[in-house]
């Protein structure tokens, strides 16, 4: 059944499960969701691969995103590029940004692009459910989670916090 399609790592529409983003939409109030498709979209204003959300300015908005959790190949750019275009949105035109990644703290990406230079970072406690086509998932996730906060300040904001979500 569905849950067979969990288990492969590089999947690209986990959907947020809805809890957690109402939490964080009630402490951000988003304006945007910068990576989304039809069927998993949490906010009206979204950015579709066709829209392409990593050639666009998020300035000016408060921005959530739960990019493509795949590896780079020639097609996809991977989730390091949305990494990177999280912090560069935030640290160059002062977007707040709110990314929902798996929490891998071995990868480039987070020693170049989030440890001292996101705000915050929250690790969540377990393994999320999330959701496909709008329903939860019976099973968890096969890797842990980590919410990362990005406050425009430029540069990065050099301190990063970190508690447990």
């Amino acid at each position: 059944g569905m849950d067979k399609v969990l288990v492969s790592t590089g999947k690209d529409d986990w959907g947020t499960p809805q809890a957690i983003y109402d939490a964080l939409n009630k402490e951000f109030g988003f304006t945007l969701d910068a990576c989304a498709d039809e069927s998993n979209y949490k906010h009206e204003n979204y950015y579709t691969a066709a829209v392409d959300g990593l050639k666009m300015n998020w300035g000016g908005q408060i921005v959530f995103c739960n990019p493509p959790y795949s590896k780079k190949t020639k097609k996809n750019p991977g989730q390091e590029a949305w990494i990177k275009k999280c912090f560069e949105e935030s640290s160059e035109h002062g977007a707040t940004v709110v990314m929902l990644i798996p929490s891998r703290t071995d990868t480039k990406a987070f020693h170049n692009f989030i440890l001292g230079k996101a705000k915050e970072i929250r690790f969540v406690e377990g393994r999320l459910k999330f959701e496909i086509a709008r329903q939860q998932c019976k099973e968890a996730a096969p890797f842990p989670s980590m919410v990362v906060i990005y406050d425009g300040t430029p540069g990065g904001s050099g301190t990063t916090k970190v508690k447990r979500y």
